[in-house]
């Protein structure tokens, strides 16, 4: 096989939040508020996803801190015998990779106008927001209640959320690690997240308090729009609740994976079969190999620490 560095050693990248809600829809924070906080944490990236409404706060990026232009929108069932907790409902946001570029389009109507179950319609909206500039990511299946029957079929995705803190919070709703390779064996390639969909309805701090969960951390050359939005596209991320991966390579035949401190590195592959390297509680592994075939299809890499706190990469395709 082609030698390959997959994703960079040592700790470096910017770590994000792709999944934000603020008072400009029903979050409890300022746009200026979210950014202290956040900045205070070591995030360097926010997306603001606010429901339904466009927002490219370029006043809050500096040579430190990157606000991304984004929002987030749904299409749930329409079912008068059913109350709000009983509908299921696609969530999707939508991350704006060039925000000055088509800014009359962008300031009309962005939001899906199809029915629920109509999945032909609402890959066409997929479509029709990837071409106006968007990556369009796919959230929380489980606080959805939705499973196979509502996402096999989606089509043009850029990734889906396999964490989200707030829906942890909400239900134990927060983890989606087989929809995501039910996504992937369904024939769709995209990649994964970890967000907080924070509200900040409870203080900083608080057990229930939905920000600081779930992040990504990007490996762009600098902290520009242009650069982290192409490390976005090629998937030069990994998504954690905690942990890190300190470095993911193919030599010759070979995986070499490294992390911080862990109980746990398995590699998912397209079937059952997984490759794995654990240790007994209170011990901790930061480093493995495996050996490749080819007959992989794909893998992902997934690790958990004494925490019980998982991290991952994207899929790879051989």
């Amino acid at each position: 096989m082609e030698d390959k560095i997959l994703l960079p050693e040592g700790t470096s990248g910017y770590k994000a939040n792709l999944h934000c809600h603020t008072t400009l829809s029903d979050g409890e924070f300022t746009p200026e508020q979210v950014k202290a906080a956040y900045q205070k944490e070591g995030y360097s990236i926010v997306a603001y996803t606010d429901h339904d409404r466009y927002g490219w706060h370029s006043q809050l990026t500096d040579k430190d801190f990157l606000a991304l232009a984004a929002l987030e929108v749904e299409v749930t069932e329409e079912d008068p015998g059913k109350e709000w907790p009983l509908l299921r409902t696609y969530h999707l946001n939508l991350f704006d990779t060039d925000p000055a570029a088509r800014r009359e389009e962008k300031q009309g109507d962005l939001l899906p106008h199809c029915a629920y179950g109509d999945v032909a319609a609402l890959n066409q909206y997929i479509a029709k927001m990837t071409r106006l500039g968007f990556l369009v990511t796919y959230n929380h299946p489980y606080w959805s209640l939705q499973d196979w029957r509502d996402y096999s079929g989606l089509r043009g995705l850029f990734a889906m959320e396999i964490y989200n803190h707030g829906c942890e919070h909400d239900g134990l709703y927060g983890f989606h690690p087989q929809v995501y390779d039910e996504m992937l064996r369904s024939g769709q390639r995209l990649f994964a997240l970890a967000t907080d969909d924070n509200h900040d309805r409870l203080p900083l701090g608080h057990p229930l308090n939905d920000s600081f969960g779930g992040f990504v951390r990007i490996f762009a050359g600098e902290l520009t729009y242009p650069a982290v939005m192409e490390a976005l596209r090629a998937g030069r991320f990994y998504w954690s609740q905690g942990p890190e991966i300190r470095g993911l390579s193919i030599e010759g035949d070979t995986l070499r994976v490294k992390t911080s401190p862990v109980e746990k590195i398995f590699v998912v592959l397209e079937g059952r079969d997984t490759y794995k390297a654990v240790v007994r509680p209170g011990e901790a592994v930061t480093e493995a190999s495996f050996p490749l075939t080819g007959k992989e299809g794909w893998f992902r890499v997934q690790i958990r620490d004494s925490r019980g706190l998982f991290a991952g990469t994207n899929a790879y395709f051989l």
